[in-house]
């Protein structure tokens, strides 16, 4: 007997206290719903934090269809459908004990997979791919790990993705338009467009005095969210709301509304260099191929700062000494709150104009690190990894 196609998909996510979990689940569903024609169901207990990615998601509704996606609302209580033929758990968020023991109960057991979180570590190559066999039913749970490497499971880009991407940036009339719609005027002369997205950080206020006083003028767009505290602060005034503009000294400030994840692209794709946070944001920074700078998740014992330093080595490793030098230099500076340790550089403006005078290398690099990491992509790995293990017959593309 031919083994069956692989062709229906359950994703469960459980929203922490960011957006990066459901962003990157959101991503796959769609992807996999879209491009590979998977029958998809995306499993959320956070609908509200949903609703900011996806203001379409009606967050009454428990059951709903989105993008070719079917959402369903997880809670505790709530009597889960049987297990679809692949399983994903993303990021170990468990899945209910009730919900595992169907899974035992089929003839045909589902394709288990952990996605774990996404690491440029070395440690990750001989971790992707592992078993783990439950401690007493007959299931198997794999773990899945996104990386920059051939050997780990790659990551989320959508087909065509890229030429969209060259396409806008070698149109300046869509980007002049592009503006217009946020309201932001023409460009100045020598100006420089930053998106920043970022945790709040103790470090803000140091490089926003550096932007407010530079020679060059500053134009900073900022999603609606919680680091609009600190901006306000910094401004003098009690809050900032969507749509304001607020200009000192060479710094002018555009509050945006937090966008869903198509229009985001847009703004890092328009913009001359991006701060970014997290795992959805700091991957979309990258095939946006700008000069970026990524604000890393604080973790206990500064573990996340060998996941910055694990990356930084690998991305800046085709840089020439001085380019890579200027980079390293202002992501220290950023996430020096964190404690980078003993030699971090703490002086803002000094690594925020080493990193503007090297701009231009950054941004050739920045195209040509799309390119190479864009070989190995994540839905299509992990559908052949599925196929594999479970001894599905091939998906058709």
């Amino acid at each position: 007997m031919n083994p069956e196609k692989l062709t229906s998909c359950d994703i469960f996510c459980v929203v922490i206290d960011n957006f990066g979990d459901i962003g990157v689940c959101w991503r796959l569903a769609k992807q996999l719903a879209s491009e590979h024609g998977l029958k998809v169901r995306l499993w959320v207990d956070d609908l509200s934090s949903f609703s900011r990615l996806c203001p379409a998601l009606d967050t009454s509704q428990m059951i709903q269809q989105l993008g070719g996606v079917e959402v369903r609302q997880w809670q505790a209580s709530i009597e889960l459908l049987a297990p679809l033929q692949l399983v994903i758990e993303a990021f170990a968020c468990e899945l209910p004990a009730s919900y595992i023991d169907v899974m035992a109960a089929q003839s045909h057991k589902p394709v288990w997979l952990n996605l774990e979180y996404l690491s440029a570590e070395d440690w990750v190559t001989g971790c992707h791919g592992l078993p783990s066999p439950h401690s007493s039913l007959p299931l198997v749970k794999y773990f899945f790990f996104p990386g920059f490497t051939s050997n780990t499971g790659g990551l989320l880009l959508e087909k065509g993705l890229l030429v969209r991407r060259d396409r806008f940036q070698a149109d300046t009339a869509a980007q002049e338009n592009y503006w217009r719609t946020l309201g932001v005027s023409a460009r100045q002369a020598g100006e420089i467009r930053v998106s920043l997205f970022s945790y709040e950080n103790p470090v803000l206020l140091d490089l926003l005095t550096v932007w407010t006083e530079n020679s060059q003028p500053i134009t900073c767009l900022v999603p609606d969210g919680k680091l609009l505290l600190q901006l306000a602060s910094y401004l003098g005034c009690q809050q900032l709301s969507v749509g304001e503009v607020v200009l000192r000294g060479s710094l002018r400030i555009h509050v945006l509304p937090f966008e869903e994840q198509e229009a985001y692209d847009l703004l890092l794709w328009a913009c001359d260099i991006n701060f970014v946070r997290g795992e959805d944001s700091f991957v979309r920074a990258q095939w946006a191929g700008k000069p970026f700078v990524w604000h890393i998740y604080p973790q206990h014992d500064a573990v996340h700062l060998k996941k910055l330093q694990a990356f930084l080595q690998r991305y800046c490793c085709d840089l020439r000494p001085e380019n890579a030098q200027a980079v390293s230099a202002l992501w220290s500076v950023w996430n020096a709150g964190e404690d980078m340790g003993q030699g971090a550089p703490k002086d803002a403006g000094l690594a925020w104009s080493a990193f503007v005078e090297h701009s231009i290398n950054l941004q050739q690099h920045a195209i040509n690190w799309a390119e190479k990491i864009s070989q190995n992509n994540l839905a299509l790995n992990l559908l052949d990894f599925s196929r594999k293990v479970g001894k599905i017959a091939p998906f058709e593309i």
